[in-house]
């Protein structure tokens, strides 16, 4: 610790999504506090109110998690909360959500950014590089080696977006009802997509989203049962992955000229539950989309949770602030990136 602080917490760092929150406790010198997993806070799921007081509780959570706990109060709060958020998509989100995180409690500073440049810090040892973000929607954003920025609109359909579980989801849907009724090839999705659900008809699926019968965020769920059909052979199932393929490619280039770093050693970070397919023809389309424009770049899945990148954007802030000398800076991010690791949370401190 670099500066007259009575709390042990450096950074709470927070990665919230549209279905998740994750949530960590980190101290000056880079260990690991506490942390916990949560539901989501998503201002645009639960409201502004409502998601910052969910907030709240977990890191009340994560304190009495801690070893030994932490109290509510002005000596145990953190620094800087460092938020990397879904949904924090314009300048006015961002005031919004500083002053609701600043009300809650958080810490003593709060900073706020889009969650799509969590995966972009926790991608690159050098703090600049490339995310794409592919979980129930999408997104990219970007850093550059002289600290500008760049990231999408992602806001859906209104801003071109396809893709992420939820669009390969209505697509593997569409193509299973399309095949049944002859208005398009013949395909196992016919069978896989109804069997899902426990249903007989791909239309049945259809029945049972319009009649609310089951919740139409569960469309997502059939991501993976598209990647599956895609890796036993199915055309029309891997014309839908090489589709997503193209198009997280498209976004990261997009990214990648915005900044002007096609010549650079680039680091593209995949993140979002997508990812998880692990299917080597889907990321190996991905790569060569990237290469034909950035032939350095360095493409790989994200490892660790996207939380990380929360925390090392607040260790950054410190340093910037002088909060943090450069090399007590650097320590803290060597030790954070050693302790934090893909379940780490779960394995240690856990919550949910």
């Amino acid at each position: 610790m670099s500066r007259a602080d009575p709390s042990p917490v450096a950074v709470l760092a927070v990665d919230g999504g549209n279905s998740k929150t994750e949530l960590v406790l980190v101290g000056w010198d880079g260990r690991l506090i506490a942390g916990v997993h949560g539901p989501t806070t998503s201002h645009q799921v639960v409201g502004m109110a409502a998601g910052a007081e969910r907030l709240a509780r977990l890191a009340d959570e994560a304190r009495r998690a801690a070893r030994p706990p932490l109290g509510r109060t002005a000596e145990s709060r953190a620094s800087v909360a460092s938020c990397t958020v879904a949904g924090a998509d314009s300048a006015g989100d961002v005031r919004r959500l500083d002053r609701a995180y600043l009300s809650a409690g958080l810490a003593d500073e709060v900073r706020v950014v889009n969650d799509a440049f969590a995966p972009v810090r926790a991608g690159s040892d050098r703090g600049w590089g490339v995310g794409v973000i592919c979980g129930a929607g999408v997104n990219a954003a970007g850093i550059a080696p002289d600290g500008r920025t760049a990231r999408l609109a992602a806001m859906g359909n209104t801003s071109g977006d396809w893709g992420g579980g939820t669009d390969v989801g209505i697509a593997g849907l569409g193509a299973a009802v399309r095949a049944r009724d002859g208005r398009g090839p013949r395909t196992s999705l016919e069978r896989l997509v109804p069997a899902h659900y426990g249903l007989k008809r791909p239309l049945d699926v259809t029945f049972a989203f319009e009649s609310d019968r089951i919740h139409w965020t569960r469309v997502r769920e059939l991501s993976p049962v598209v990647f599956g059909a895609a890796h036993a052979g199915d055309a029309v199932a891997r014309a839908i992955v090489d589709r997503l393929a193209d198009e997280v490619a498209t976004m990261a280039t997009a990214i990648i000229r915005r900044l002007h770093m096609t010549r650079r050693d680039v680091d593209v970070t995949l993140a979002g539950g997508v990812f998880r397919a692990n299917d080597p023809d889907f990321e190996a389309r991905i790569a060569a989309g990237i290469h034909a424009v950035t032939p350095l770049a360095r493409v790989h899945r994200l490892d660790p949770p996207p939380v990380l990148g929360a925390a090392l954007l607040g260790f950054d802030h410190l340093r910037r602030t002088g909060a943090l000398t450069e090399s007590a800076h650097d320590a803290a991010v060597a030790r954070l990136r050693r302790d934090l690791g893909p379940d780490t949370i779960a394995r240690h401190v856990g919550g949910d």
